[in-house]
């Protein structure tokens, strides 16, 4: 099946407090977004990659990209601008800033998209989770039921089509797993890293560039 990457690097980093968007960054030498972009180049089920950027960006020397369209003002908006842009069978949407994805992550997760139709990679929550109503600890949670949402989220295009079919582009969707659970079909979990963080904050720039070194000493 024609497997197509969207990579979702949209973002302006304003938590950053940073005039350079976050996926510009860089971390050992290269910016966030070159390392994510390596990963999934260096993936054999993927044919393709779309990126969506707010910002242009010079990607002649990646084999595999080939089209960069704009964001949207929402995450939602710009993965659907993605998803508009491609003709695939298999979509793996994948966040930007996301840089420490492995290509085995990957490939599992696509794998189990061709053969469910619908893949979220997910990492054991550590922390002991509480819930909580009127000031207080109301219960805690069994973490061994409970799991991180990672990406790649990985579909069958048509599924995901669907799923975005009634979907307002200014609606706060963090991830396209939720799309696609509304619509009541099975999504299969397949068990990734915690070292696959997102960058989100300053710190997390930091503990990117020791994972990515310490994965470099192994």
């Amino acid at each position: 099946m024609k497997t197509t990457a969207i990579i979702v690097a949209a973002g302006s980093g304003s938590r950053f407090k940073s005039d350079i968007p976050k996926q510009f960054l860089e971390i050992s030498g290269k910016p966030v977004i070159v390392h994510t972009i390596e990963r999934f180049e260096s993936a054999p089920s993927v044919d393709s990659i779309v990126l969506v950027l707010a910002s242009s960006f010079d990607f002649s020397i990646y084999s595999k990209v080939v089209k960069i369209v704009a964001g949207g003002l929402t995450r939602a908006g710009s993965v659907r601008n993605g998803l508009n842009a491609v003709d695939t069978e298999i979509v793996a949407v994948h966040d930007g800033a996301r840089p420490l994805v492995t290509v085995d992550e990957i490939e599992r997760t696509i794998a189990k998209a061709k053969e469910t139709g619908a893949a979220c990679l997910v990492a054991p929550v550590t922390d002991t989770i509480k819930s909580i109503g009127g000031g207080e600890i109301a219960d805690t949670l069994d973490r061994d039921k409970l799991r991180r949402a990672l990406t790649p989220q990985a579909f069958k295009a048509e599924l995901l089509r669907k799923a975005f079919e009634n979907v307002e582009i200014n609606e706060s969707i963090t991830d396209e797993c939720y799309l696609v659970e509304k619509l009541g079909h099975p999504i299969a979990i397949v068990e990734g890293s915690s070292r696959n963080i997102k960058i989100t904050h300053p710190g997390d720039l930091v503990l990117a560039e020791a994972l990515l070194m310490d994965r470099l000493k192994a």
